[in-house]
């Protein structure tokens, strides 16, 4: 039996993404095509790969397993055709999304080495990731711990979170906001309603600060999540400092302190990538990186180690 590549990798990009629209966007094919090409592979191997929900795909078991190889195949097709071209290729570097302050990080190294680059950005739907997938280079991610011998892993970047709310929001005259003032108060997070990176540090911080956390959906977006806020008297949201947040003329933006929380983000790669631009990458994130000063600002307790100093 003959493996479709193509089939091959439209199955590693929904597994890695989780949704099949966003395996799309990577790939830049419809959902349809997609799908048709893991049906295609699922009746080739006469085996489940995917099991799909409500909530998106998750490997099966038989998908898990043959997940590892088809990395592997990708990884050495792409190889083999960079070769032949004779060509180096670009430094394949997952930054979750365009909108995040990883996107600072990765335009202030382009500034200085100006290296060619290619990024990938599965979004905030991404699930915590414990490593990169082989596809990439480098992948941005909050973990706190790396069991795994063959995956390095420095503290990348710690981004202060900021308060959203509407201009009719008892707060929103504030220039900035206690944590403990937010006690009681509820957050609207229609996007929390599935396990994300994002939403793990949510469910963390909440209940630290006796802040109320509402799910309901459907999570439309961050543009109807801003306009939804714009008319509420109670709801409020939370966004990263660095993070590109469409204006709205009634939706205000508040630092907030004592402490002040931060999302932890950290560079992940395999000791056996040999790109010849990923040590300059990891030594710019290296030598930018702030760490966690525990007087003024709050992390989860499983990230504050990994956080706090270089290494």
């Amino acid at each position: 039996m003959e493996l479709d590549l193509g089939a091959v990798r439209a199955f590693v990009a929904v597994a890695e993404d989780r949704y099949f629209s966003e395996a799309a966007i990577r790939l830049e094919m419809s959902q349809q095509a997609i799908s048709k090409r893991v049906a295609k592979l699922e009746a080739d191997l006469g085996v489940r790969l995917l099991s799909r929900t409500r909530g998106g795909a998750e490997p099966t078991e038989h998908g898990e397993e043959f997940l590892k190889h088809a990395r592997a195949l990708i990884s050495l097709a792409d190889q083999a055709v960079e070769r032949l071209h004779g060509r180096r290729r670009p430094l394949r570097v997952d930054v979750l999304g365009t909108r995040l302050a990883t996107m600072e990080v990765i335009r202030a190294f382009h500034a200085d080495h100006d290296d060619e680059l290619e990024l990938v950005t599965p979004g905030l739907g991404a699930v915590r990731r414990p490593m990169p997938p082989e596809s990439v280079d480098a992948a941005f991610a909050r973990v706190s711990t790396v069991t795994d011998p063959a995956i390095g892993r420095t503290p990348a970047y710690l981004e202060p979170a900021h308060l959203l709310v509407g201009r009719r929001h008892p707060l929103a005259r504030r220039r900035r906001v206690e944590m403990a003032e937010l006690d009681g108060l509820t957050a609207w997070m229609p996007y929390n309603a599935r396990a994300s990176e994002w939403a793990e540090f949510w469910q963390e911080l909440c209940p630290a600060f006796g802040i109320l956390v509402d799910t309901d959906g459907p999570n439309f977006g961050l543009e109807h999540h801003i306009e939804v806020l714009s008319g509420s008297k109670d709801r409020l949201g939370f966004v990263g400092a660095k993070m590109h947040v469409p204006w709205h003329p009634d939706v205000v933006r508040i630092p907030l302190v004592d402490p002040t929380p931060v999302y932890p983000f950290s560079l992940l790669w395999r000791h056996e990538n040999r790109h010849p631009t990923l040590p300059l990458l990891i030594e710019h994130v290296r030598t930018g990186y702030r760490p966690f000063d525990a007087d003024r600002q709050w992390l989860p307790v499983a990230d504050r180690a990994a956080m706090g100093a270089q290494g």
